[in-house]
């Protein structure tokens, strides 16, 4: 059964799958808020929410690498692959996947920062059931798991980060709000995040 992980807590996730991990990916889901009321139920709620789940890549001194989001849905080296921009939230499960290839990441890639973002700028108070998961690519167990709880006007979270150790990597859920919209924006938060 996978971990819940409260923010700031972590985990290594060899010890939690039982063995080295190969590869894993990271999931994000989310549904847009309901709409109440009357008219609410009667045309079906909510409006559409555009969250961006991304991938920092950064090496021992914190310097950025590389970056994995909805315009470079590869890295530059091919070890890591983003599932393609969701637009709407809509539907059961991941609505992003970011899965990592971790023997092809080069061995200059200390920390994978995993962000989250609503590109159009719509706050998390538009958002419910948010959360992030980590899980074994070999078979598609779900390692952890962590609830984005935190409702507000922010526009993205630093959610987690996987720090190479010793041939093992630690997963941190992070959980940080900030209000930048895109990845890029996000890069100086998720460095101070990691310190």
């Amino acid at each position: 059964m996978a971990l819940t992980l409260q923010k700031q807590q972590s985990i290594s996730l060899a010890k939690t799958a039982g063995s080295s991990l190969t590869s894993i990916s990271l999931g994000l889901g989310w549904d847009p808020v309901k709409a109440g009321g009357f008219l609410g139920k009667m045309f079906g709620g909510g409006a559409e929410i555009d969250l961006d789940a991304s991938c920092i890549l950064l090496n021992s001194d914190y310097q950025k690498i590389d970056l994995v989001w909805f315009r470079q849905l590869k890295s530059q080296d091919g070890s890591i692959k983003h599932s393609g921009d969701n637009r709407t939230g809509e539907g059961d499960g991941d609505d992003e996947t970011i899965n990592v290839d971790l023997q092809r990441l080069p061995a200059s890639v200390k920390y994978l920062i995993f962000t989250v973002n609503s590109f159009t700028g719509q706050t998390f108070e538009k958002v419910e059931k948010a959360y992030c998961r980590i899980v074994n690519g070999s078979n598609n167990n779900e390692l952890a798991r962590f609830n984005l709880s935190d409702k507000g006007g922010h526009t993205g979270i630093v959610m987690a980060s996987l720090t190479r150790e010793n041939g093992d990597w630690e997963f941190k859920a992070i959980g940080t709000t900030t209000n930048g919209r895109t990845a890029d924006d996000l890069i100086t938060l998720a460095v101070q995040a990691l310190r």
